[in-house]
């Protein structure tokens, strides 16, 4: 176990290296990172500039207009780190300076307002190379601020960024230690990283699905979005004014029956609401204690299941949420829009089971205040019970005695509708059947889930398959 260096240490170290040379460019929070380098000493040989365009005309004539004038953008912090090691390259010698790696630090951020209604959020960035032949790299992340105090956001930003240069330089090699190190000497109570993105030829390897990963891991955020294409993107961007639908489940693999859920679920919520698909974005949700239910994560395990939903279109949200209350509740501030979430019968029992509640003050009731909030609707899955083989819909689903009326009045007032029109042959597909299945080479499970699936888990090899005994078992 390495010590952890306070800010201060780290600049000095940068700083007592003569070949890490580059640019700092920092708006909207004064020159927060770049002061640690100047405090500590010796910043001759490390700063070539330290900039703060602050007014937007001057900003404007550097780094060029933004769409609708939005200046805390992840489109704005690229340019800068571009436009700033271009000048880098354009005015400083390399052959004056063997051996140097150049590095641009920018970022754009805004702090709290004055009212508080705002609490900030921001874009840090650097672009650097790891050795002066090679190309630059970049790590660009999105943060938001809990503190309620500007002053405060200013010195926690400044932390972020010595973290964020120094992990660059040190823990390329390994990108989880990088993470990980980012909030040395920060309370994990006073910054959320929500979005974390790699590139460039020191992490041609690197997933950055499981980069997002590790941020939920280590609570450094509750949720992490990408889409279909693996991208990583910033749920304000994704979820902003929209009408959201969401499906939980462990997709593991996907079935018949996850996608009938969906689709059926999906079709009553805008018919309900008269919701366009433009308007709408729907969600597979994957929780982290979903992934650790047999124990540590596996990561080859998360991208199969990814991978797959990825492959039929579908865009991923992992969340730290076990109870549903939390995954409307994070929902809440991006939109005012319609929000459904289709689940089966089974998991609506875990909904009104008051144990699931002890940590909050306000128990169930407060849960339910969360959960059941103006313009949300459950939509209900039936499940078919594998040893009594009945089927529970909303109707004789059976809840905790005294939670009866309560349940009375979410379903009289339509928070909780049934999916009537479900597929009746997918009553009895389980997807711990599938993988016992799997396990035991019996091809019936490939009739289980959606078209093109099967072939993908038999390609990759997925969730234990492997077609060499399964050719000796039927040979």
């Amino acid at each position: 176990m390495h010590p952890k260096l306070t800010p201060k240490q780290k600049a000095l170290a940068i700083n007592l290296d003569r070949n890490i040379y580059g640019t700092f460019a920092e708006i909207g929070a004064g020159q927060e990172t770049v002061r640690h380098f100047f405090r500590a000493g010796g910043a001759s040989q490390t700063i070539a500039k330290a900039m703060s365009a602050y007014d937007k005309d001057f900003s404007d004539a550097i780094y060029g207009k933004e769409a609708k004038n939005r200046y805390v953008t992840q489109n704005r912090l690229r340019k800068m780190l571009r436009y700033e090691v271009s000048l880098i390259e354009e005015r400083v010698s390399r052959e004056t300076f063997p051996g140097r790696k150049f590095f641009s630090y920018a970022n754009t951020v805004t702090t709290i307002n004055f009212d508080k209604t705002m609490k900030g959020h921001g874009w840090v960035g650097l672009r650097f190379q790891c050795h002066e032949a090679e190309d630059y790299n970049e790590i660009v992340l999105h943060v938001k601020f809990n503190e309620n105090d500007a002053t405060l956001q200013q010195e926690t930003l400044g932390s972020l960024g010595v973290n964020l240069i120094y992990g660059a330089f040190n823990y390329a090699d390994n990108p989880r230690r990088m993470i990980n190190s980012l909030l040395d000497d920060i309370s994990k109570d006073n910054i959320e990283i929500d979005m974390i993105d790699f590139s460039g030829p020191a992490f041609s390897y690197v997933d950055n699905r499981l980069m997002s990963l590790q941020l939920v891991k280590n609570g450094m955020t509750d949720a992490v979005i990408f889409n279909s294409e693996g991208n990583n993107m910033l749920p304000a961007d994704i979820l902003y004014k929209k009408n959201i639908f969401a499906v939980r489940g462990s997709f593991r693999p996907v079935t018949l029956v996850n996608i009938d859920m969906f689709e059926k679920g999906l079709d009553l919520f805008k018919k309900d609401w008269g919701c366009s698909e433009e308007e709408t974005e729907v969600l597979f949700e994957i929780t982290i204690a979903n992934l650790r239910a047999a124990g540590d994560i596996d990561e080859r395990d998360f991208l199969d299941r990814v991978d797959i939903l990825g492959k039929l279109g579908y865009t991923v949200i992992i969340s730290n949420f076990s109870e549903y209350y939390r995954l409307i509740d994070y929902f809440a501030p991006y939109t005012n829009g319609k929000i459904g979430v289709a689940m089966g019968v089974n998991n609506m029992l875990d909904v009104f089971d008051e144990n699931y509640y002890e940590n909050l003050s306000g128990g169930i009731l407060e849960a339910f205040g969360k959960f059941f909030r103006k313009g949300m609707r459950v939509y209900l899955y039936p499940y078919k019970d594998p040893e009594t083989h009945q089927l529970l819909t909303a109707n004789n689903l059976k809840v905790n005695d005294s939670l009866k009326e309560l349940y009375k009045y979410f379903k009289h007032n339509k928070r909780i509708v049934d999916i009537q029109n479900h597929n009746p042959n997918y009553s009895e597909i389980y997807s711990r059947s599938i993988l016992e299945k799997i396990a035991s080479h019996n091809p019936t499970w490939e009739q289980e889930v959606p078209e093109g699936v099967a072939d993908l888990i038999k390609e990759r090899g997925m969730f234990g398959y492997k077609e060499e005994l399964i050719l000796k078992e039927f040979s």
